[in-house]
């Protein structure tokens, strides 16, 4: 169906402890088959945001106190992470998180848990097809990948799960310029290919409009902006304070935007 709500987060706080709150009614939607691309800066709520979703503020002792999320219309929140990744929701975490002792491929298998037993060659093949440096790497300890590898790996070991929804947090974090271009071209492929709806949380906000069909942009855990990729890139807020040059286009000062949370209008 053209246009369907795959997630849809509505009004949602989330509280740590009981008593520290991350997130104050944020909303957003997830359009089946799109990229939508969650912004902002470090410590804004995004990570808390995609852990809301997939279940994995339980074992930080945090929760959704206000708010529903639902997922192909039922609600999810506060369910666990395993009864979430079930029903196709998958998270790659920030710092890629591999099982270090363990080869490439080995790596790879553990995406397979959710449906143990089953076939898996094809799924490998495709790994290996979007991520030809894995297949070079298949035998060697994940351990002694680079950082590029293993975002690769983290990557390709989600897709072994088939993925309805994939949630990406940071995956240009500490990659080379080159790196982060040919990553976010291949999530790019994957969601044209294969279908795969994405959400992914980034702080290279020009990087992210580039592939996304739909952004927000979230500061101290409310979103304060929202629209269409294109639009966004288009905005000049999102221009000074996210991609780094003014209105006019030109780079501004490391000195011209130190003080911007002052200037920024919607806080």
């Amino acid at each position: 169906m053209e246009n369907e709500i795959r997630l849809l987060v509505n009004n949602i706080s989330v509280v740590y402890s009981d008593v520290i709150q991350v997130l104050k009614g944020v909303s957003l939607n997830v359009t089946k088959g799109h990229i939508v691309s969650l912004l902002g800066s470090n410590g804004a709520g995004k990570t808390s945001s995609l852990k809301a979703i997939s279940g994995l503020l339980k074992p930080e002792n945090g929760k959704v106190t206000e708010g529903s999320i639902e997922y192909d219309g039922a609600p999810i929140q506060n369910f666990s992470p395993e009864e979430i990744t079930r029903k196709g929701i998958i998270q790659v975490l920030e710092g890629r998180q591999e099982f270090k002792y363990l080869t490439v491929e080995e790596n790879l298998r553990v995406g397979t848990a959710t449906r143990w037993g089953k076939p898996y060659k094809e799924d490998l093949e495709l790994v290996y097809h979007y991520f030809p440096a894995l297949l070079v790497r298949k035998k060697s300890l994940a351990g002694y990948c680079s950082g590029g590898e293993l975002q690769m790996l983290v990557i390709g070991r989600a897709l072994m799960a088939h993925p309805n929804l994939l949630l990406l947090d940071e995956p240009s974090l500490g990659l080379a310029p080159l790196l982060v271009k040919e990553i976010f071209q291949i999530i790019k492929r994957i969601n044209r290919e294969q279908g795969t709806t994405l959400l992914v949380v980034e702080q290279n906000a020009n990087m992210a409009l580039q592939i996304a069909h739909y952004g927000y942009v979230m500061e101290n855990g409310k979103i304060v902006m929202e629209s269409n990729a294109e639009d966004l890139r288009e905005n000049p807020d999102v221009k000074e304070f996210y991609l780094g040059t003014a209105a006019s286009g030109a780079l501004k000062s490391y000195k011209d935007v130190k003080s911007y949370k002052r200037r920024k209008r919607w806080l």
